[in-house]
């Protein structure tokens, strides 16, 4: 590991700390969730995947887990369609006043109906799609001259500052009574379930809120996230180093790989339709892994993200 990291995580402990880091570093960076680009860019890369899959890619209702501070990629379900959006965090740190601003990015983007953004701007973000033209064979003419009807985008700019409307945006979650049962079409997320320490609840939670026949939609990243010196070397963490990297942050990494999450979803009663594996050769000898990821299979090891989308019940 990175011993800067092992500071960091120790001094966690000490109050203060955390916070004080937070603000010291820069807000924004490109390609992050507070980018326009970047919300456009996710959420048409999942919708797309999702009508190439066979699934509904008109939903009424999404939930997004982990949103950050940008509902942007929220607010792209609801200007081309959706009519309510869930957005679960574990801080309360959503911009408001951010947000008001991307979505006015947004509107423009889609009125211009422009391409995805692709890799050579975002060479990080997956999904990858065979073409990064605007979608006009999911999102069309009529519908999108209904998304864009002026009354509805009025109703969804309000929401966005008032709650109880169209956005529900609930921090921190941790009941599954957050969102009502059998209630959302769509659950989506982007780099967020290698951060959840509990996931046999969340995949729990997921499986309540959906409709018969909803789905998710989730891009995971299996990577160290620059914990450590390479890719993977978060698994030759033993746990007590873990531990101290760990500290006393709210989230970090779960390092749960690929095979967890399928078996979660299976033993919730998913049906995985789409399975894209990023795959990235091992640079840690197996004899040098933590012990308690000795046993990993060569599918686990080599799986640097995926990209999943299954449906609950049909």
């Amino acid at each position: 590991m990175r011993p800067k990291h092992i500071v960091f995580g120790i001094a966690s402990f000490f109050p203060g700390v955390q916070s004080l880091r937070s603000r010291l570093q820069p807000s924004v960076k490109k390609g992050h969730a507070d980018s326009a680009r970047y919300c456009y860019s996710v959420w048409l890369r999942h919708l797309v995947h999702a009508h190439r899959n066979g699934f509904n890619a008109w939903p009424e209702t999404v939930a997004e887990l982990g949103p950050g501070s940008s509902l942007g990629v929220g607010l792209s379900a609801l200007i081309t369609g959706s009519s309510k959006y869930y957005g679960l965090e574990v801080i309360d740190r959503a911009d408001m006043e951010k947000n008001v601003a991307v979505f006015h990015e947004l509107v423009e983007m889609f009125a211009r109906r422009e391409d995805i953004p692709d890799n050579n701007e975002f060479p990080d973000v997956k999904p990858l799609l065979a073409t990064y033209d605007f979608p006009v064979h999911v999102l069309d003419e009529n519908r999108m001259r209904e998304a864009l009807e002026k009354n509805r985008l009025e109703s969804i700019r309000d929401s966005i500052t008032k709650t109880g409307g169209r956005i529900t945006y609930k921090a921190p979650w941790h009941e599954v009574d957050v969102i009502e049962k059998h209630t959302v079409d769509m659950i989506y997320s982007q780099a967020v379930l290698e951060h959840v320490d509990d996931l046999s609840n969340a995949y729990r939670a997921m499986a309540l809120w959906l409709k018969p026949g909803g789905y998710v939609s989730h891009e995971i990243d299996f990577k160290s996230h620059k914990l450590a010196a390479t890719w993977d070397g978060h698994w030759a963490c033993s746990d007590f180093v873990w531990r101290l990297v760990r500290g006393n942050r709210p989230y970090l990494l779960n390092r749960a790989p690929l095979s967890e999450h399928l078996a979660m979803l299976e033993l919730r009663g998913f049906k995985t339709r789409c399975r894209d594996i990023y795959r990235s050769e091992p640079s840690v000898a197996a004899e040098k892994l933590a012990p308690r990821f000795r046993g990993m299979s060569e599918d686990d090891r080599t799986s640097a993200s995926a990209f999943i989308q299954a449906s609950r019940g049909r």
